[in-house]
């Protein structure tokens, strides 16, 4: 698969082209797999939904998103915001549900939260949304690579910058995000 085709396809399909739906899908399906399954593993363990799950329930709010894709990793970004969204909402039903009193803990790994060794989904999304209060780049970066899966030049694709700024903002975003989720 090329970056090109799937940016063509796209680009059909926003111009109205519902075949070029069903060209895309096979060619993007085990991006977002891979992504879900990133997002997962830091989930608790039994948890409820799983990865095809996921995707399915992503790929519904991609095509149904009035969002105009620009390219392949445009969209793979959308689609890691939008895997985010779904898993803290669900975080956030469960929680309501019982109440507060059966949220676990969970062990993240340290290299990817920026040395916080304990935090769940729903604290680890706080402290998201706090950092993208103070710099939401940062936080971007953080959600597209560590969770979407994206080396240094997509995030910096993504977000329009150079890959030297992704650097710096993961950086940044790791050790910002490990001081808030020590706090926790």
């Amino acid at each position: 698969m090329t970056s090109d085709s799937v940016t063509s396809l796209l680009s059909r399909w926003r111009n109205g082209d519902e075949k070029a739906l069903d060209d895309l899908t096979p060619l993007v399906y085990d991006d977002l797999r891979r992504i879900a399954g990133r997002f997962l593993r830091s989930e608790r363990s039994g948890h409820t939904l799983q990865t095809t799950a996921l995707v399915n329930e992503a790929f519904v709010k991609l095509v149904g998103a009035d969002v105009p894709f620009e390219d392949r990793v445009h969209f793979l970004a959308i689609a890691a915001r939008i895997m985010r969204r779904i898993l803290t909402d669900h975080a956030r039903r469960r929680a309501s549900r019982k109440r507060g009193g059966g949220l676990r803990i969970e062990t993240l790994d340290e290299e990817r939260v920026g040395g916080a060794s304990v935090a769940s989904i729903l604290d680890l999304d706080d402290a998201l949304c706090r950092l993208a209060e103070v710099d939401e780049r940062a936080s971007d970066s953080l959600v597209l690579h560590y969770f979407g899966g994206m080396t240094h030049a997509e995030v910096a694709a993504a977000l329009g910058v150079s890959p030297a700024t992704i650097d710096r903002d993961l950086r940044l975003g790791k050790a910002w995000l490990g001081n808030e989720l020590r706090n926790v």
